[in-house]
């Protein structure tokens, strides 16, 4: 059903991107991830009733916007790519500052030859809370990322100005399943 929802919003004149993963450490929890202009279109729906437990949505804000050719964009047919979400909930009073140091880290880190799509975004609801989504080639880039000097002062952040430590624990690595198309 996800795989059909996908395909179908991929279609849809104002989708920027929509894929569908399943948690690599819970494969029973599944994510749909989109980006539309002007909001979702209502014609495209995930009924309810199918699910076990409610879903829950999240309304961002991209701080660091990319166009729609850059959400598309897909690891090669060979990389054995996954995606990591890093929820941050933030101290509250120190949200300019994680922007700013991720404002100086951002060009750093898209810019990684193992990175395929890189974005910080707010939590509409609530300006202390992030969401990081980063989509790597493979384990192999996304351990180089951890090193790369350019996260130590987002890692410097993370261990001294989140509301509930460690970090890790707002951490999730995704398996996409739809619409793996590459290129």
């Amino acid at each position: 059903m996800l795989r059909d929802y996908v395909s179908q919003s991929l279609a849809k004149a104002n989708n920027i991107m929509a894929e569908a993963y399943y948690e690599q450490e819970s494969p029973n929890v599944l994510w749909l991830i989109e980006r539309w202009v002007n909001g979702p279109n209502k014609s495209v729906a995930i009924s309810e009733e199918v699910l076990l437990t409610p879903a829950k949505v999240y309304i961002v804000n991209d701080l660091e916007p990319l166009s729609k050719e850059q959400w598309r964009r897909s690891a090669n047919r060979t990389d054995s790519s996954f995606t990591v979400m890093l929820f941050v909930d933030s101290k509250t009073g120190t949200e300019d500052s994680f922007k700013s140091i991720y404002h100086n880290a951002m060009p750093k880190f898209r810019s990684e030859a193992g990175v395929v799509t890189y974005q910080l975004s707010q939590f509409s609801a609530d300006i202390t809370q992030f969401v990081t989504y980063e989509k790597f080639r493979n384990e192999a880039a996304f351990q180089y990322h951890l090193t790369f000097p350019p996260i130590k002062p987002v890692i410097s952040y993370l261990e001294t100005n989140i509301k509930n430590p460690p970090f890790q624990n707002g951490l999730h690595k995704l398996i996409e399943f739809a619409p793996l198309k590459r290129e």
